[in-house]
Formats: structure tokens, sequence, C-alpha cells
């Protein structure tokens, strides 16, 4: 499950380290929520980035409300769910971002947590994206996040997590021309805890309504013990 996610980068830094034009307007977030418009990664005769719309409408959809139950995609069934199946052969994508969070059970309190590559990167998960467009002709574009299994350090907090896909995965996971589904399923795994930190973070973030740097302030590290204080992601 990936529910909620951050992307506290200017559109220059995204556009530079994703290698495409700055054809998009961007505000840094620190919780973004399903149902919003988000930078996204796609092929478009070359590497495009825009907004799309979290939440993925299928084209065959009679109305937009599926989208809120379809922001994640197992990456064992992709292949069989009538939503996703004709998806991976020929629209994926990368959503760019720096962090997610989960809620980690604790009695009966749910505890929100960042999660976080240890070198501080960006990185991008793997999506799914279709167009849908309504009788009237209004278009929107949606995606997906496709989650795996958790890595070893990660399952103390969810047994899932979203794919994180490696740079060197980028061209093969956008290239239009690659189209055999085993191989880009291979690259939907867990990615290496080693190279990953989370720390629990305030209840501010609960709220989607809730936005800024407060989201992550006077937090202190899930593993570690260590406390971080406001702005130093």
């Amino acid at each position: 499950m990936c529910g909620r996610y951050t992307l506290t980068r200017e559109e220059r830094e995204i556009a530079e380290k994703l290698e495409v034009q700055e054809s998009f307007e961007f505000t840094p977030r620190f919780n973004i929520a399903p149902t919003q418009e988000v930078p996204v990664v796609f092929h478009d005769g070359g590497r495009t980035c825009t907004t799309f719309r979290w939440g993925l409408i299928p084209f065959w959809a009679r109305e937009t409300a599926i989208g809120s139950r379809l922001i994640n995609a197992r990456s064992e069934t992709i292949s069989v769910k009538p939503a996703f199946r004709n998806l991976l052969g020929k629209k994926r994508c990368l959503i760019p971002a720096d962090g997610f969070y989960e809620w980690k059970k604790s009695g009966k309190q749910k505890i929100p947590v960042h999660i976080h590559l240890a070198s501080r990167e960006m990185f991008c998960f793997a999506g799914l994206w279709d167009c849908w467009r309504s009788p009237e002709g209004q278009e929107i574009r949606s995606f997906t996040i496709i989650t795996t299994e958790a890595n070893e350090g990660l399952r103390t907090v969810h047994d899932r997590m979203p794919v994180i896909l490696r740079k060197s995965d980028y061209q093969m996971w956008l290239d239009p021309s690659e189209s055999n589904k085993e191989s880009l399923k291979a690259l939907l795994r867990p990615y290496d805890s080693e190279e990953m930190q989370h720390f629990t973070v305030s209840p501010f973030v609960n709220s989607p309504r809730n936005e800024g740097a407060q989201c992550m302030a006077q937090t202190r590290d899930a593993s570690e013990g260590e406390l971080w204080e406001l702005g130093s992601f």
C-alpha cells in the first residue's frame, strides 16, 4: 500500500534529474494524496513530464470515482486485473518522489512513518497510466503506483511497499518498444533495505488536507532513535 508520499523538490531539479524538459508546473509537496495532480514521466515521442491525477481511471470506466480505489496496483496481479492488464505492455510511467508514508500499528494507534532513501536522493516509483474521456469530451490522464512485498527493513512497518526503480531501469521501463511482460515484471521487486531509512513523523500528516514541512517536523528515527529537526530532510 502507498497512500501518501512526498516530492519536496523544485521543478528544475526534477527536470534535470529525470532528463525532461520543464513543461510542467509544480510546487514542492510534503503530503501528496490520491486524486491530486502531480508530475509523472512517460513516453510521448520522447521522455515527457507533465501532471497526471493520482488514482487510475481506466479508459472504459463510466465515471471518475473508480480512481480513488485504484491508487495502487499489486505487482503480482497486474497481468490479470482488468484495470491494469493492458497497461503493462504500453502505458508505463515513472512517478518522481523523495519519500512516502506508511502507518505502523502500535496497539490501537497508527503511527505515521516517513520512508526514504538513505542518500536523501529523489527516486521514481514504477507506475501505470491511462487516459479517460467523458461523454462531453473531458480528458483525464491518471496513474497508479505499483506495489510489491516490503523489504526486510520495512516489514515491521507494513507488509507492502511501492516499487522503487533503479535509475538504470528507467529507460527500459519507459521504452515503448519493450513489450516482454516477464522482463518488465522482473523489475518490480523490493528495493534494498540497506539503502533505505525511516522515521516516525507528527500526526499532523494524518490529514490529507495538511501540507508543508510541518508534516515532517520534530521526527524521530523509527530504527535508530535519532531526532530530526524541521527542514533536515
